[in-house]
């Protein structure tokens, strides 16, 4: 106990949770890149805010669901062992507050401020810690059960599932209740283009998400002492196979080529301790192509209009991670082995169905109580804050 909360493992924890914390920027920047300009301001603050209530929700209750840690104590037992529990909490934090942060992707452009806050308070207070004690706080002995059915608990070592897979499945459906922008979708089927507003903040806004992504994914060892360079080399292929295969398959288009290192890096989060190199670019090229596809199915063909594709990004490449660790992890394929796919499939699926209950819940519920989306005139302004309505103008007019 005393050598995992040494002052050196509370340093590398916090420093951890410091790139965790920068890749917000990188979700805020992505995101002001794609949506149209006269958006911009909203997703800036929409992302901080969102932060800020996330760390009240998991603070006061998703922190003590998960692992019935509390902060109700003095402060001489907070500080005890140089506060390796509050460093580790501020970890955790990061990836609670991705949640929100992946779903303000998915309803951007339409998706009112207030009860967006709302929905961000009770998915990170409720939905998303339920999941995450199951998955790793072992509750409700699902993993002990899993472990003597098929050998192996479930395993996801930095969250292609407990985060990315979950905050894809909860857009899912507050994309669906909300509805197409107006104007996304004419009468007669055709499809009216909504291209990204800047490039150059969309790119930035992916590196930032890459760089950061090395310390969500070898600080989620979350001890020097079970630090691993697998998972960086893991990370950087996956990485790799995730931007070659959206540069091909998305024809050499921009958005694709940096969506392309994100759906790798999201893929290998579970498995990245696990799998040999060459199986993590394999992991990271089926999701680069697998997001290509199926950001191109979901926007022309269903008509489900997810604006920077979290859920094919987050939810469908986040659920091939979790079962990808369970292929690629595997002594057959080069993997360090103790996973089992029966238990990757299960806990997988489990959290889909955890994700889309409680999304539907928290969002259906929204809708009936305050109404989630703006109207047609607030929606050509840009947005219903304050700050956005000052600096707003509108690009052109509306085509209803």
């Amino acid at each position: 106990m005393e050598t995992i909360q040494s002052s050196s493992n509370v340093l590398f924890i916090l420093l951890g949770a410091i790139m965790v914390l920068a890749m917000h920027a990188g979700f805020a920047f992505l995101e002001v890149g794609t949506v149209r300009k006269k958006n911009q301001v909203n997703a800036l603050v929409k992302i901080l805010s969102d932060f800020g209530v996330s760390t009240i929700a998991y603070f006061f209750i998703g922190y003590t669901i998960a692992y019935g840690v509390n902060f109700f104590s003095g402060v001489e037992t907070l500080v005890a062992r140089n506060g390796y529990e509050l460093t580790k909490f501020f970890f955790l934090l990061t990836f609670a507050a991705a949640i929100p942060a992946i779903v303000s992707g998915g309803i951007a452009e339409r998706a009112r401020f207030n009860p967006q806050l709302i929905a961000t308070f009770l998915i990170v207070g409720f939905v998303y810690p339920f999941y995450e004690g199951i998955a790793w706080n072992k509750h409700f002995g699902i993993q002990a059960w899993l472990l003597a059915t098929f050998g192996a608990e479930f395993h996801d070592f930095a969250g292609s599932v407990v985060v990315h897979a979950m905050g894809g499945w909860i857009a899912l459906p507050a994309v669906l209740l909300l509805g197409a922008r107006y104007g996304r979708y004419t009468k007669d089927g055709r499809m009216s283009a909504h291209p990204p507003s800047s490039i150059p903040f969309l790119a930035l806004g992916a590196w930032i998400l890459t760089v950061g992504w090395f310390g969500f994914n070898v600080m989620s060892a979350q001890t020097l002492e079970n630090i691993s360079g697998l998972v960086a080399i893991n990370s950087l292929m996956a990485m790799v196979g995730g931007t070659l295969a959206a540069l091909l398959l998305g024809k050499n288009d921009p958005g694709f080529v940096h969506n392309g290192p994100l759906a790798g890096l999201v893929a290998v989060c579970a498995g990245s301790d696990l799998m040999h190199p060459i199986g993590a670019l394999v992991v990271g090229g089926v999701a680069g192509g697998l997001f290509v596809v199926m950001f191109t199915l979901t926007q022309n063909r269903w008509k489900i209009d997810d604006v920077l594709g979290v859920w094919p990004l987050h939810g469908l490449c986040g659920a091939w991670g979790g079962i990808a660790a369970g292929i690629f992890g595997s002594q057959a394929l080069g993997g360090a082995g103790g996973v089992s796919l029966m238990s990757q499939l299960v806990m997988t699926g489990l959290a889909i169905v955890v994700a889309l209950a409680g999304s539907f819940l928290v969002y259906g519920v929204l809708k009936a109580i305050l109404g989630l989306r703006l109207d047609q005139e607030e929606e050509y302004q840009g947005a219903d804050l304050s700050i956005h309505k000052i600096t707003a103008t509108p690009e052109r007019e509306p085509n209803w």
